[in-house]
């Protein structure tokens, strides 16, 4: 779960430091950071199935980043990943069970 979760937060810590405006602040927030998530979640899933920690975990990696990078509105990001988390790790947990 390591090596998944340390792409994650690279991602989550080292991409918000490329935003120089709104507009790349909101494609990170909304499509560079989500796909990263909804792939690494993925490929989880297919390697270990289905483990809802790593959507937890996922969600608490993200909190951190809130105060370091962003303000109290992108709050909301933190319920969003987790989702996505559980999305891309349910999906790979299929593929999972076929592969077996």
């Amino acid at each position: 779960m390591i090596r998944y979760l340390f792409v994650l937060a690279l991602s989550f810590y080292l991409l918000p430091l490329l935003i120089n405006d709104t507009g790349s602040g909101m494609m990170m927030l909304l499509v560079v950071i989500p796909l990263i998530c909804l792939v690494s979640s993925f490929f989880y899933g297919i390697r270990y199935s289905f483990n809802k920690w790593f959507a937890i975990i996922v969600a608490a990696l993200f909190t951190p980043t809130i105060f370091l990078f962003y303000n109290y509105s992108a709050w909301v990001y933190i319920v969003g990943y987790g989702i996505i988390a559980l999305i891309g790790n349910s999906i790979g947990m299929i593929l999972y069970k076929q592969g077996k």
